[in-house]
């Protein structure tokens, strides 16, 4: 038996080639998570938690959503950020590529979005296949 009700969507963003200085930029990368929130009409619960690594390492945020999550973790030791949006409702497509591109100067994006609570086919092989919409990466150089 299959689940064609979804619970929720999961968005998976790798920046690359970002400007190094930028990803140890804790109030900017702040504001950026801000604004993700804001423009995607999110709810904080409680008080965001960051972490900046000592030295030329990034930083760590995480935003507890009534939605769920937001996570971001920067590498400026290989010029690479993370993003991790987890909704438990639908919510519009947002311009990832082109905001990473302009805020930490990523050359290229790789974002893959997916639903959660799409039970997946056993007798089909590879992850993950859904019932529901399957998992689509766009690479955006």
């Amino acid at each position: 038996m299959t689940n064609a009700t979804t619970i929720g969507c999961e968005w998976v963003i790798d920046a690359f080639d970002c400007i190094p200085e930028r990803l140890r930029e804790l109030e900017s990368l702040r504001a950026l998570c801000d604004t993700i929130i804001r423009e995607l009409q999110l709810h904080v619960v409680g008080e965001p938690m960051w972490h900046q690594f000592p030295g030329e390492a990034g930083v760590t945020g995480l935003y507890l959503l009534s939605e769920s999550h937001l996570a971001c973790h920067t590498y400026p030791e290989v010029s690479m950020a993370t993003f991790n949006l987890y909704c438990c409702r639908a919510i519009p497509q947002w311009p990832w590529a082109e905001t990473l591109q302009r805020q930490l100067g990523a050359a290229h994006c790789d974002i893959l979005h997916f639903e959660r609570g799409a039970r997946r086919d056993p007798m089909q092989r590879g992850y993950p296949r859904s019932r529901g919409t399957a998992p689509q990466w766009e690479s955006v150089p």
